[in-house]
C-alpha cells in the first residue's frame, strides 16, 4: 500500500523527528537520497564526473536540499551551478556546502547561459509543499529556459507550483521527469493535473514512518493488496453461492453497452449475470450464459447486486427501470445514463450502499458546477460527490479516485490503466466488472478500487502501446487478475 499525507500532517510528523535528531541531520539525510538519484540519471547519460548539472534554488528547506545534494554531486567530479530565484535569501548552509565543493551561484536570469546550455541534468528546488498558486513569473521564465535545453528536470519533493494537498495546478508549474519525494507521498504527486507533471515517483526514506499516523488522507493499492480482495471460490461454492450480478443496460439506440457492460460482469468474480433489457438478443448471442429477463429488475429474480445505467438512455422506461434498482435492498452500481436520472433524495435514503461512476462531465452535472472545476479539482470533487450523495464514488479519468462519505476514510488513487483506455465503451465494461465484485461479497470500497485496478490493468494488457477497444479490455480482465494474483 502506498500512503499520502497532507501537508500539516507532514509538517508535523518532521517537527517530531528532529526533535529527537541532530540539528540539520533531517536534510542531510534528504541531499543524500535527492544526491543518489540525480547520480543515477547522470550514470544513465553517462557519468557523474564532468556531467552538467543546474540547480533551480528557490528560499526554503527545498532550495537547502538542492544545495546539499548538488554539494555531493560536486564533490564527486560533477560541475554544479546554483541558480537562485530568490537571491539573498537561499539555505546559508546550503550554498556554503556547495561553494566549498567547488559549486558556481548565479542570480536569476544570469543563470541561463550556464555552460551555453549544454547541460545534463536541472534540479528543481525552487518551491516545497507549502508552495501555493503557481510559480512567479521570473521563475516561470527561468523553467522555460531550461526546459528549453532538453535536459532532464529531477523535482525536489514534489514539481515546483502544483498543489500539495489536492493535485491542483493553479498556475505554471514545472513538469518533471522525476521526482525525488522524502519521508511519504505527497496528494498532489498521485492526482491529476499535478501528478502528470511529477514524472516517475522516487520515495527516500528518512525516518518519518514512525511519526505518521497510521491513517493517511489517499491510499494507492499494490497487486498483494488487490489479490487479497479478489474472491475465490471455496470447494463447495456453486453458481449461486458466488453471488448473482443484474445488468440493466442498452438501448435500441445503444445495444452495444448492454454487451459491453455484460462482459465485463462476467469476469469478475460473480458466479452468474442476469441481463434485464432490450439487447438481451445481442447478449446472448455473444455470451449465451448469461441470464435474460424481459423486466421489471425486481421481477427478474434474486441478485447481490444492480449494475444499472449505461447505454439506457433517457425514456420513460429508463427512469422506471433506474428507480426499480434503487429500491433494491441490495447493493447498487449506477453509470452513465443512471446518474441522469437519479433522484437525489432517493438516493441518500437508501439503506443497502450504492457506487456512483461518473466521468468528469457527469461528476459536473451531479454537483452544478463547469466541467473544468471538476478536472482542475479532482480530490475536492470526488469527496464532495460522496457526501453529498451518502454513497461510495468512483470519479473516473486519468487518475481515478474512489471516495466514501465517511471523511475520516482515506480516498483511494488508482495507478493503472493506459491513455489509450479513453475509447468508447470501456466504462461500461469498468461498470459491470465493478458490480460483479460487488456481488461476490466486496465492500463497496473495496469493489470499486479492484474494479479500477484490474480495468486498467487490463487495459495496459489488452492495449500493449496499441489502440484498444473495449471489448479488448473486458478478454484481457482474465489475464489481468492472473497477473494480480501471481
Amino acid at each position: 500500500m502506498r500512503n499520502a499525507y497532507s501537508v500539516q500532517t507532514v509538517r508535523a510528523a518532521e517537527r517530531a523527528l528532529m526533535a529527537r535528531l541532530p540539528e540539520g541531520a533531517l536534510m542531510q539525510r534528504a541531499a543524500a537520497g535527492l544526491a543518489a538519484a540525480c547520480a543515477d540519471v547522470l550514470r544513465r547519460r553517462g557519468r557523474v564526473y564532468g556531467s552538467r548539472v543546474v540547480l533551480l534554488v528557490g528560499s526554503g528547506d527545498n532550495g537547502g536540499d538542492a544545495l546539499y545534494a548538488g554539494a555531493r554531486l560536486a564533490r564527486r567530479g560533477a560541475g554544479v551551478r546554483a541558480v537562485l530565484t530568490a537571491p539573498g535569501r537561499a539555505h546559508p548552509g546550503g550554498l556554503a556546502a556547495l561553494l566549498a565543493a567547488g559549486g558556481r551561484v548565479a542570480e536569476g536570469a544570469r543563470g541561463t547561459d550556464a555552460w551555453g546550455g549544454h547541460i545534463d541534468l536541472v534540479v528543481d528546488g525552487i518551491t516545497g509543499i507549502g508552495g501555493r498558486g503557481g510559480l512567479r513569473p521570473d521563475a516561470a521564465e527561468l523553467v522555460r529556459a531550461f526546459a528549453a535545453t532538453g535536459a532532464p528536470l529531477i523535482a525536489v519533493d514534489l514539481p515546483s507550483g502544483v498543489e500539495a494537498d489536492t493535485g491542483e495546478v493553479l498556475g505554471e508549474a514545472v513538469r518533471a521527469d522525476a521526482t525525488v519525494t522524502f519521508g511519504t507521498y505527497k496528494p498532489g504527486l498521485l492526482i491529476d493535473p499535478a501528478a502528470e507533471r511529477a514524472g516517475a515517483l522516487h520515495l527516500v526514506d528518512i525516518g518519518l514512518g514512525p511519526e505518521l499516523p497510521a491513517v493517511p488522507e489517499l491510499e494507492v493499492l499494490q497487486y498483494a493488496d488487490v489479490a487479497a480482495l479478489l474472491p475465490v471460490p471455496g470447494a463447495e461454492s456453486d453458481k449461486y453461492r458466488r453471488g448473482v450480478v443484474g445488468i440493466v443496460a442498452g438501448s435500441a439506440r445503444y445495444p452495444g453497452a448492454a454487451v459491453l457492460a455484460v462482459s465485463g460482469a462476467l469476469r469478475g468474480g460473480a458466479g452468474a449475470v442476469r441481463y434485464v433489457g432490450p439487447g438481451a438478443g445481442a447478449v446472448i448471442a455473444r455470451h449465451p450464459e448469461t441470464l435474460v429477463h424481459a423486466g421489471p429488475p425486481s421481477k427478474a429474480g434474486r441478485v447481490q447486486a444492480w449494475v444499472v445505467g449505461p447505454g439506457l438512455g433517457d425514456g420513460a422506461e429508463a427512469a422506471e427501470a433506474v428507480r426499480d434498482v434503487l429500491a433494491a435492498e441490495v447493493a447498487v452500481l449506477v453509470d452513465a445514463d443512471g446518474l441522469r436520472l437519479l433522484d437525489a433524495g432517493v438516493l441518500r435514503e437508501r439503506t443497502a450502499p450504492t457506487v456512483l461512476t461518473p466521468h468528469a462531465g457527469e461528476a459536473a452535472a451531479l454537483l452544478g458546477v463547469p466541467r473544468e472545476e471538476v478536472e482542475a479539482g479532482r480530490l475536492a470533487a470526488v469527496r464532495e460527490l460522496a457526501a453529498r450523495y451518502r454513497a461510495t464514488v468512483l470519479l473516473k479519468g486519468s487518475t481515478t479516485l474512489i471516495a466514501t462519505d465517511d471523511p475520516d476514510t482515506p480516498v483511494r488513487v488508482n495507478p493503472t490503466g493506459t491513455s489509450w483506455l479513453a475509447t468508447a465503451g470501456s466504462g461500461d465494461v469498468l461498470s459491470g466488472l465493478t458490480g460483479s465484485l460487488l456481488a461476490a461479497g466486496l465492500a463497496p470500497r473495496d469493489a470499486a478500487s479492484a474494479g479500477a485496478h484490474l480495468h486498467g490493468l487490463a487495459a495496459r494488457h489488452a492495449s500493449d502501446g496499441a489502440p484498444v477497444a473495449a471489448q479488448d479490455v473486458a478478454e484481457a480482465i482474465g489475464a489481468a487478475w492472473r497477473d494480480v494474483r501471481a
